[in-house]
Protein backbone atom coordinates (compact mmCIF):
# COMPACT_ATOMS: atom_id res chain seq x y z
CA UNK A 1 0.00 0.00 0.00
CA UNK A 2 1.35 3.42 -0.94
CA UNK A 3 0.39 6.78 0.53
CA UNK A 4 2.83 8.49 -1.83
CA UNK A 5 1.63 11.90 -3.11
CA UNK A 6 -1.63 11.70 -1.15
CA UNK A 7 -3.10 14.62 0.78
CA UNK A 8 -3.79 14.53 4.52
CA UNK A 9 -6.90 16.67 5.00
CA UNK A 10 -9.39 14.96 7.33
CA UNK A 11 -9.91 11.64 9.08
CA UNK A 12 -12.91 10.77 6.90
CA UNK A 13 -10.58 10.54 3.89
CA UNK A 14 -8.50 7.78 5.48
CA UNK A 15 -9.14 4.05 5.57
CA UNK A 16 -8.27 1.98 8.61
CA UNK A 17 -5.36 0.58 6.60
CA UNK A 18 -4.09 4.10 5.87
CA UNK A 19 -4.18 4.99 9.56
CA UNK A 20 -2.40 1.79 10.55
CA UNK A 21 0.30 2.49 7.96
CA UNK A 22 0.84 5.99 9.35
CA UNK A 23 1.02 4.63 12.91
CA UNK A 24 3.49 1.92 11.90
CA UNK A 25 5.66 4.50 10.13
CA UNK A 26 5.46 6.86 13.12
CA UNK A 27 6.60 4.12 15.51
CA UNK A 28 9.49 3.27 13.17
CA UNK A 29 10.60 6.90 12.92
CA UNK A 30 10.15 7.50 16.65
CA UNK A 31 12.51 4.63 17.40
CA UNK A 32 15.10 6.06 15.02
CA UNK A 33 14.76 9.50 16.64
CA UNK A 34 15.21 8.09 20.16
CA UNK A 35 18.24 6.05 19.08
CA UNK A 36 19.81 9.08 17.43
CA UNK A 37 19.84 7.39 14.01
CA UNK A 38 19.77 9.66 10.96
CA UNK A 39 16.67 9.42 8.77
CA UNK A 40 17.09 12.44 6.49
CA UNK A 41 15.67 10.62 3.47
CA UNK A 42 13.89 13.71 2.06
CA UNK A 43 16.97 15.87 1.52
CA UNK A 44 16.41 18.58 -1.07
CA UNK A 45 12.65 18.80 -0.53
CA UNK A 46 10.88 21.92 0.72
CA UNK A 47 7.62 22.47 2.60
CA UNK A 48 5.56 25.65 3.03
CA UNK A 49 4.00 25.99 6.48
CA UNK A 50 1.03 28.37 6.30
CA UNK A 51 -0.17 29.44 9.76
CA UNK A 52 -3.21 31.70 9.87
CA UNK A 53 -3.61 30.50 13.47
CA UNK A 54 -0.46 30.45 15.58
CA UNK A 55 0.67 27.34 17.43
CA UNK A 56 3.44 25.93 19.57
CA UNK A 57 3.11 22.17 19.05
CA UNK A 58 2.02 22.16 15.41
CA UNK A 59 4.72 24.56 14.24
CA UNK A 60 7.51 22.90 16.22
CA UNK A 61 6.34 19.44 15.19
CA UNK A 62 6.37 20.30 11.49
CA UNK A 63 9.67 22.20 11.62
CA UNK A 64 11.58 19.60 13.66
CA UNK A 65 10.07 16.72 11.70
CA UNK A 66 10.99 18.38 8.41
CA UNK A 67 14.54 19.08 9.60
CA UNK A 68 14.98 15.48 10.79
CA UNK A 69 13.90 14.27 7.35
CA UNK A 70 16.38 16.61 5.66
CA UNK A 71 13.71 19.00 4.37
CA UNK A 72 13.70 22.80 4.39
CA UNK A 73 10.57 24.33 6.00
CA UNK A 74 9.45 27.89 5.22
CA UNK A 75 7.09 29.38 7.83
CA UNK A 76 4.43 31.84 6.67
CA UNK A 77 2.53 33.57 9.46
CA UNK A 78 -0.60 35.72 8.91
CA UNK A 79 1.57 38.76 8.14
CA UNK A 80 3.90 36.92 5.76
CA UNK A 81 1.40 35.84 3.14
CA UNK A 82 -1.21 37.46 0.92
CA UNK A 83 -3.34 34.31 0.83
CA UNK A 84 -7.00 35.25 0.58
CA UNK A 85 -6.20 38.98 0.89
CA UNK A 86 -4.46 40.30 -2.19
CA UNK A 87 -4.21 36.91 -3.86
CA UNK A 88 -6.81 34.17 -4.17
CA UNK A 89 -6.28 30.82 -2.52
CA UNK A 90 -6.22 29.16 -5.94
CA UNK A 91 -3.52 31.50 -7.26
CA UNK A 92 -1.46 31.15 -4.09
CA UNK A 93 -1.71 27.36 -4.27
CA UNK A 94 -0.58 27.30 -7.92
CA UNK A 95 2.48 29.42 -7.09
CA UNK A 96 3.45 27.47 -3.99
CA UNK A 97 2.96 24.16 -5.80
CA UNK A 98 5.70 25.17 -8.26
CA UNK A 99 8.14 26.07 -5.47
CA UNK A 100 7.44 23.52 -2.76
CA UNK A 101 7.11 19.76 -2.55
CA UNK A 102 4.37 19.96 0.09
CA UNK A 103 2.14 22.49 1.86
CA UNK A 104 0.80 22.57 5.41
CA UNK A 105 -2.11 24.81 6.39
CA UNK A 106 -3.33 25.73 9.87
CA UNK A 107 -6.21 28.17 10.02
CA UNK A 108 -9.92 28.53 9.54
CA UNK A 109 -12.35 26.86 7.15
CA UNK A 110 -11.78 23.32 5.88
CA UNK A 111 -12.53 24.62 2.38
CA UNK A 112 -9.24 26.57 2.43
CA UNK A 113 -6.98 23.55 2.93
CA UNK A 114 -9.10 21.60 0.45
CA UNK A 115 -8.57 24.35 -2.14
CA UNK A 116 -4.83 24.43 -1.49
CA UNK A 117 -4.74 20.69 -2.15
CA UNK A 118 -6.83 21.00 -5.31
CA UNK A 119 -4.82 23.76 -6.95
CA UNK A 120 -1.26 23.19 -5.71
CA UNK A 121 -0.71 19.74 -7.18
CA UNK A 122 1.50 18.72 -4.25
CA UNK A 123 0.69 16.82 -1.02
CA UNK A 124 -1.17 19.14 1.33
CA UNK A 125 -1.58 18.63 5.08
CA UNK A 126 -4.20 19.95 7.48
CA UNK A 127 -2.49 21.33 10.59
CA UNK A 128 -5.91 22.40 11.96
CA UNK A 129 -9.11 23.87 10.61
CA UNK A 130 -12.34 24.79 12.35
CA UNK A 131 -13.81 21.45 11.34
CA UNK A 132 -10.91 19.02 11.52
CA UNK A 133 -7.60 18.31 13.27
CA UNK A 134 -6.26 15.06 11.77
CA UNK A 135 -2.59 15.42 12.76
CA UNK A 136 -3.67 15.59 16.40
CA UNK A 137 -5.78 12.45 16.04
CA UNK A 138 -2.86 10.47 14.64
CA UNK A 139 -0.80 11.50 17.66
CA UNK A 140 -3.65 10.53 19.97
CA UNK A 141 -4.04 7.11 18.34
CA UNK A 142 -0.30 6.46 18.56
CA UNK A 143 -0.35 7.39 22.25
CA UNK A 144 -3.30 5.10 22.97
CA UNK A 145 -1.62 2.28 21.05
CA UNK A 146 1.57 2.75 23.07
CA UNK A 147 -0.31 2.68 26.39
CA UNK A 148 -2.63 -0.25 25.68
CA UNK A 149 -0.99 -2.17 22.83
CA UNK A 150 -3.99 -1.57 20.58
CA UNK A 151 -6.72 0.98 19.95
CA UNK A 152 -9.38 -1.44 18.72
CA UNK A 153 -12.06 -2.16 21.29
CA UNK A 154 -10.97 0.65 23.63
CA UNK A 155 -13.42 3.32 24.80
CA UNK A 156 -12.71 7.06 24.60
CA UNK A 157 -14.88 9.51 26.53
CA UNK A 158 -14.73 13.12 25.33
CA UNK A 159 -15.83 15.81 27.82
CA UNK A 160 -16.66 19.36 26.70
CA UNK A 161 -17.58 21.02 23.42
CA UNK A 162 -17.77 18.18 20.87
CA UNK A 163 -19.03 20.28 17.94
CA UNK A 164 -15.75 21.36 16.39
CA UNK A 165 -12.43 20.01 15.16
CA UNK A 166 -11.42 17.85 18.13
CA UNK A 167 -14.80 16.30 18.87
CA UNK A 168 -15.42 15.71 15.17
CA UNK A 169 -12.02 14.22 14.43
CA UNK A 170 -11.83 12.05 17.54
CA UNK A 171 -15.24 10.57 16.77
CA UNK A 172 -14.25 9.78 13.18
CA UNK A 173 -10.83 8.45 14.16
CA UNK A 174 -12.39 6.24 16.82
CA UNK A 175 -14.97 4.60 14.57
CA UNK A 176 -12.45 4.14 11.76
CA UNK A 177 -10.25 2.18 14.18
CA UNK A 178 -12.97 0.18 15.92
CA UNK A 179 -12.87 2.23 19.12
CA UNK A 180 -15.95 3.16 21.12
CA UNK A 181 -16.63 6.90 21.40
CA UNK A 182 -18.65 8.75 24.02
CA UNK A 183 -19.44 12.47 23.86
CA UNK A 184 -20.29 13.82 27.32
CA UNK A 185 -21.71 17.34 27.18
CA UNK A 186 -25.00 19.26 26.90
CA UNK A 187 -26.98 18.16 23.83
CA UNK A 188 -26.39 21.45 22.02
CA UNK A 189 -22.65 20.67 22.12
CA UNK A 190 -23.01 17.25 20.46
CA UNK A 191 -21.30 16.82 17.05
CA UNK A 192 -23.23 17.67 13.90
CA UNK A 193 -26.06 15.21 13.25
CA UNK A 194 -24.95 14.48 9.68
CA UNK A 195 -21.44 13.59 10.85
CA UNK A 196 -22.87 11.37 13.59
CA UNK A 197 -24.88 9.54 10.94
CA UNK A 198 -21.76 9.02 8.79
CA UNK A 199 -19.92 7.67 11.82
CA UNK A 200 -22.79 5.31 12.66
CA UNK A 201 -22.51 3.85 9.16
CA UNK A 202 -18.75 3.33 9.59
CA UNK A 203 -19.34 1.85 13.05
CA UNK A 204 -21.56 -0.86 11.54
CA UNK A 205 -18.47 -2.18 9.75
CA UNK A 206 -15.89 -1.69 12.52
CA UNK A 207 -17.96 -2.65 15.57
CA UNK A 208 -17.59 0.71 17.32
CA UNK A 209 -20.26 1.93 19.73
CA UNK A 210 -21.23 5.62 19.71
CA UNK A 211 -22.73 7.12 22.87
CA UNK A 212 -23.99 10.64 23.56
CA UNK A 213 -24.83 11.60 27.11
CA UNK A 214 -25.49 14.74 29.14
CA UNK A 215 -24.70 12.94 32.41
CA UNK A 216 -21.15 13.71 33.63
CA UNK A 217 -21.31 10.69 35.94
CA UNK A 218 -22.08 8.32 33.06
CA UNK A 219 -19.65 9.68 30.49
CA UNK A 220 -16.44 8.14 31.81
CA UNK A 221 -17.93 4.87 33.04
CA UNK A 222 -15.68 2.02 31.82
CA UNK A 223 -13.62 4.43 29.70
CA UNK A 224 -10.02 3.61 28.80
CA UNK A 225 -9.34 7.21 27.76
CA UNK A 226 -10.83 10.41 29.15
CA UNK A 227 -10.22 13.33 26.80
CA UNK A 228 -10.98 17.05 26.99
CA UNK A 229 -10.05 20.31 25.27
CA UNK A 230 -10.29 24.04 25.92
CA UNK A 231 -13.84 25.36 26.04
CA UNK A 232 -13.23 28.34 23.73
CA UNK A 233 -11.31 27.74 20.51
CA UNK A 234 -8.77 30.08 18.98
CA UNK A 235 -10.47 32.78 16.94
CA UNK A 236 -13.74 32.75 18.90
CA UNK A 237 -14.77 36.02 20.61
CA UNK A 238 -14.06 36.52 24.30
CA UNK A 239 -17.77 37.06 24.92
CA UNK A 240 -18.46 33.33 24.64
CA UNK A 241 -16.43 32.50 27.77
CA UNK A 242 -19.32 33.23 30.13
CA UNK A 243 -21.71 30.97 28.21
CA UNK A 244 -19.21 28.12 27.89
CA UNK A 245 -18.25 28.30 31.56
CA UNK A 246 -21.90 28.16 32.59
CA UNK A 247 -22.71 25.29 30.23
CA UNK A 248 -19.57 23.21 30.51
CA UNK A 249 -18.42 23.57 34.13
CA UNK A 250 -20.29 20.36 35.10
CA UNK A 251 -18.14 18.57 32.52
CA UNK A 252 -14.76 19.49 33.97
CA UNK A 253 -12.48 16.44 34.19
CA UNK A 254 -11.87 15.89 37.89
CA UNK A 255 -10.47 13.09 40.05
CA UNK A 256 -14.04 11.82 40.43
CA UNK A 257 -14.43 11.58 36.63
CA UNK A 258 -11.18 9.63 36.38
CA UNK A 259 -12.16 7.35 39.27
CA UNK A 260 -15.35 6.50 37.40
CA UNK A 261 -13.26 5.28 34.43
CA UNK A 262 -11.30 2.03 34.33
CA UNK A 263 -8.49 1.74 36.92
CA UNK A 264 -5.82 1.94 34.20
CA UNK A 265 -7.52 4.73 32.23
CA UNK A 266 -5.42 7.59 30.89
CA UNK A 267 -6.18 11.31 30.65
CA UNK A 268 -5.53 13.11 27.36
CA UNK A 269 -5.67 16.73 26.20
CA UNK A 270 -4.47 18.25 22.91
CA UNK A 271 -3.13 21.36 24.74
CA UNK A 272 -2.88 24.13 25.69
CA UNK A 273 -4.85 23.43 28.87
CA UNK A 274 -6.30 25.76 31.49
CA UNK A 275 -5.47 23.79 34.63
CA UNK A 276 -3.79 26.50 36.74
CA UNK A 277 -3.20 30.27 36.87
CA UNK A 278 0.15 30.33 35.08
CA UNK A 279 -1.02 31.96 31.83
CA UNK A 280 -2.29 35.42 30.95
CA UNK A 281 -5.65 34.07 29.80
CA UNK A 282 -6.19 31.94 32.91
CA UNK A 283 -5.43 34.94 35.12
CA UNK A 284 -7.99 37.01 33.20
CA UNK A 285 -10.56 34.24 33.64
CA UNK A 286 -9.81 34.07 37.36
CA UNK A 287 -10.24 37.83 37.75
CA UNK A 288 -13.52 37.81 35.86
CA UNK A 289 -15.09 34.50 36.94
CA UNK A 290 -13.08 33.36 39.98
CA UNK A 291 -11.99 30.05 38.39
CA UNK A 292 -8.61 28.54 39.22
CA UNK A 293 -8.98 25.93 36.47
CA UNK A 294 -11.47 25.14 33.72
CA UNK A 295 -11.77 22.01 31.62
CA UNK A 296 -9.47 19.91 33.85
CA UNK A 297 -8.17 20.19 37.40
CA UNK A 298 -4.48 20.56 38.08
CA UNK A 299 -4.63 17.31 40.06
CA UNK A 300 -5.71 15.33 36.99
CA UNK A 301 -3.55 17.20 34.48
CA UNK A 302 -0.37 16.53 36.46
CA UNK A 303 -1.50 13.18 37.86
CA UNK A 304 -0.17 9.67 37.18
CA UNK A 305 -2.91 8.92 34.66
CA UNK A 306 -2.08 11.92 32.50
CA UNK A 307 -0.25 11.23 29.23
CA UNK A 308 -0.58 14.73 27.79
CA UNK A 309 3.15 15.23 27.25
CA UNK A 310 3.62 11.82 25.60
CA UNK A 311 0.75 12.87 23.36
CA UNK A 312 2.41 16.22 22.61
CA UNK A 313 5.70 14.57 21.66
CA UNK A 314 3.88 12.15 19.39
CA UNK A 315 2.62 15.08 17.30
CA UNK A 316 6.16 15.31 15.89
CA UNK A 317 6.49 11.60 15.18
CA UNK A 318 3.11 11.24 13.47
CA UNK A 319 3.54 14.43 11.44
CA UNK A 320 6.93 13.13 10.36
CA UNK A 321 5.26 9.89 9.34
CA UNK A 322 2.78 11.77 7.15
CA UNK A 323 5.56 13.61 5.31
CA UNK A 324 7.70 10.46 5.04
CA UNK A 325 4.85 8.37 3.63
CA UNK A 326 3.54 10.97 1.17
CA UNK A 327 6.87 12.35 -0.12
CA UNK A 328 9.19 9.34 -0.22
CA UNK A 329 8.80 7.45 -3.52
CA UNK A 330 7.97 3.75 -3.06
CA UNK A 331 11.10 1.61 -3.06
CA UNK A 332 11.39 -0.82 -5.97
Amino acid sequence: MSLYKKNFLKMLDLSKEDILEYLKTAAFLKEKKHKGEAHDVLRGKNIALIFEKTSTRTRCSFEVAAADLGMHPVYLDPKSSQIGKKESIADTAKVLGRMFDAIEYRGYGQEIVEALATYSGVPTYNGLTNESHPTQILADLLTIQEKFGTVEGKTLAYYGDARYNMGNSLMVGAVKMGMNFTACCPQKYFPDASLIEKCREIAKETGSVLTFTEDPNEGSKNADVVYTDVWVSMGEPAEVWETRIRDLSPYKVTAAVMKNAKPNAVFMHCLPAFHDLETEVSKEIYEKFGLTDMEVTDEVFLGKQSVVFDEAENRMHTIKAVMYATLLPPQK
